[in-house]
């Protein structure tokens, strides 16, 4: 019998061993859990080192608690908690992660939310998929994202539908702004996006602090905005990505924050 490997991904204690314990129940069903998204990511390193990769993580939207929406979902890398914001950053951070990419991912939540349903979809979820709902329909969910299919709650797809419209419009108004500046001033965008200050990124690209300031006060009036945490939500949206700061400037495309 071919067994489905789930990793059930939530730091609500009772609630991710019940559901573990229901799940293990299944005879074609393999069961582990995790409390946070760097024990996921761990979960998952040793997972591939032993070659049994999991095929799907449910991982529970509000993850470490924090507020619905306080940051935007972004990739993280492997062991980076500080990146680890909700469950939809660990759904980016998962699709990211070099071990196992064929996973699939579902988020599982206790309301219904299209905005942060269109988030996860965007992160890279198969999935959105109430906690209270059955045991039945779960395993439906489960089985169908294996087939590459998406699942979404019937009452939640006209607003997730709206939402990805709508992202899509901005996504295209960003990147075109983007467009309009210059080799020199985009790579001072990536430098943003990093979250370097002017005397760094100074450094890192062999300028003065005045020639810097001087390019980001042109890529805030490019980009119509008024601050820096404008414009890089601006470049995300338009799918850049920040410098990496081990290497050679990098852009992460088809990102949305």
């Amino acid at each position: 019998m071919v067994r489905i490997r789930v990793l059930v991904v939530d730091d609500h204690r009772i609630f991710a061993e019940s559901l573990a314990a229901a799940l293990a129940a299944e005879p074609d069903v393999e069961v582990s859990a995790a409390g946070s998204g760097p024990a996921a990511l761990r979960c998952l390193e040793r997972a591939a080192a032993e070659g049994r990769g999991f095929d799907v993580m449910l991982i529970d939207a509000d993850l470490g608690g924090n507020v619905p929406g306080s940051r935007p979902a972004v990739p993280v890398h492997d062991g980076d908690e500080e990146g680890l914001v909700d469950g939809i950053s660990l759904v980016a951070g998962v699709r990211s992660a070099r071990q196992q990419p064929g996973v699939r991912t579902v988020v599982l939540a206790e309301r219904d939310d299209p905005r942060r349903a269109a988030l996860a979809l965007q992160a890279g979820a198969s999935g959105w998929v109430a906690k209270d709902c059955s045991l039945s329909r779960l395993l439906t969910v489960i089985r169908g994202v294996l087939r590459d299919e998406t699942h979404l709650p019937p009452a939640l797809l006209t607003g997730v539908l709206r939402e990805l419209t709508a992202a899509r419009k901005h996504r295209t108004e960003s990147e075109r702004l983007v467009e309009s500046l210059t080799p020199r001033e985009r790579e001072v965008l990536r430098c943003m996006v990093a979250g370097l200050g002017r005397k760094a990124v100074a450094e890192r690209l062999f300028l003065s602090p005045h020639t810097v300031r001087t390019h980001m006060q042109n890529v805030l009036g490019k980009l119509g905005v008024h601050s820096t945490l404008a414009a890089v939500a601006l470049a995300r949206r338009a799918g850049i990505g920040p410098v990496d700061l081990a290497g050679d400037v990098v852009e992460r495309g088809g990102q949305l924050a």
